[in-house]
């Protein structure tokens, strides 16, 4: 398949990375409106990417996004709350780790209903202590 360079523009970007996405059965694009979670693409009604202050959030495995964050791709997400959420990664705008792997391992993190996880993190083969 063609690789096709990223836009500059991070909304442009964003808005690629939405189409890929929706072709995923039950993905949900970003509802119209202001506010949190206006940008934000879910999976059975469930968040999982989104595009905040011009970088790319995704919600990972804790230990994921530990690793990301230690080699330097991204700080942990703080929704202008002072406390940085542990399962979500706010991509550097330097990173050049592709935006579609990272968008995807958030989907499939969040996209397999509570009951039909193992308890395994898909990312890591860790277990999860929190669910």
């Amino acid at each position: 398949m063609p690789t096709r360079s990223a836009p500059a523009d991070p909304a442009r970007r964003f808005e690629l990375l939405v189409e890929e996405l929706l072709e995923t059965p039950g993905v949900e694009p970003p509802r119209p409106g202001g506010g949190f979670g206006s940008s934000a693409v879910r999976v059975h009604k469930r968040i999982f990417v989104m595009l905040v202050r011009g970088r790319l959030v995704v919600k990972l495995p804790r230990a994921r996004v530990d690793a990301l964050v230690v080699d330097h791709e991204g700080v942990r997400f703080d929704a202008n709350k002072g406390t940085p959420m542990k399962e979500w990664l706010s991509l550097d705008p330097g990173s050049t780790l592709p935006w579609l792997p990272l968008a995807r391992e958030a989907l499939e993190y969040v996209g397999v209903p509570a009951a039909g996880r193992s308890g395994v993190e898909p990312a890591t083969g860790t277990r999860s202590s929190r669910r």
